[in-house]
């Protein structure tokens, strides 16, 4: 670590001595691990959205804000006696040299999927509760696209997955078409669920994120959506004004303008 970067980060934890000190700022004093949740959830995101928008100076100050949250928590533990910043960083120094054996140790991989296997395998003997290692143990707070590729990638690793594509488009419209003859309400829930969860696992084998490509589509939507409400105040009409057709005709024109 360079003296910049020490001295960055001295200043940091500083900072946050002050602001949770004595005389610090009432807000940051009364926060705790569960008050902040929403905060890093919602600092995580502003970073995807820099990411999205190829913006350097954002996603560098976005990527503060996250670091922010992870030096608070880390702060606010260190003040009940449970863990400091420092073992913060040992523990994650400690997991990235245990699970890449094959940089730090003696083993040798060539390819990332070599490496991802050995990384589950090396997290699940981490795991281990007497012995009884469980592959699925997830987080269920992710988002559900997320959480079904994530179910879907660890089942393929121990391969549990189709041959070939050929599988999950085949499930695609197995589904669809259960979906569509489904009656009750708790059946179309149901249908709806495996619908998705083959759509999920068909953008796994095109090497797509589940989660990114359906935020592209509402973000497209929501573009072309803002297009024709911007063309309804211009002419000062409203909603009303108009019909399905003449709505769908400025819809296409947002499409055309590569909205």
């Amino acid at each position: 670590m360079s003296e910049r970067e020490a001295a960055g980060w001295l200043e940091l934890t500083e900072i946050m001595g002050r602001l949770r000190g004595e005389n610090g700022c009432p807000w940051d004093k009364e926060q705790t691990h569960e008050s902040l949740k929403r905060y890093l959830l919602e600092e995580s995101y502003e970073v995807l959205d820099a990411i999205d928008s190829a913006d350097d100076g954002a996603l560098c100050e976005e990527l503060g804000d996250v670091l922010l949250q992870v030096v608070f928590h880390a702060r606010i533990a260190a003040e009940e006696g449970r863990f400091t910043i420092e073992d913060v960083l040992a523990s994650v120094n400690a997991k990235m040299k245990r699970r890449h054996p094959h940089v730090f140790g003696e083993t040798s991989l060539d390819t990332a999927a070599a490496v991802l296997t050995q990384w589950e395998a090396i997290k699940a003997g981490e795991k281990a509760n007497g012995g009884k290692q469980h592959i699925m143990k997830l987080n269920d707070n992710l988002p559900a696209l997320l959480l079904a590729q994530k179910v879907q990638d660890k089942a393929a690793r121990v391969g549990f997955d189709w041959p070939d594509i050929y599988g999950p488009w085949q499930k695609v419209y197995e589904e669809l078409g259960e979906l569509k003859q489904a009656t009750s309400r708790e059946e179309q829930r149901g249908e709806l669920g495996d619908a998705m969860f083959a759509l999920v696992n068909l953008a796994r084998f095109m090497e797509l994120d589940a989660e990114d490509s359906l935020r592209h589509t509402v973000q497209k939507f929501v573009a072309r959506f803002d297009h024709i409400e911007s063309r309804l105040a211009a002419a000062g009409r409203s909603w009303e004004d108009y019909t399905l057709k003449e709505l769908d005709a400025l819809w296409d024109e947002a499409k055309e303008a590569g909205l």
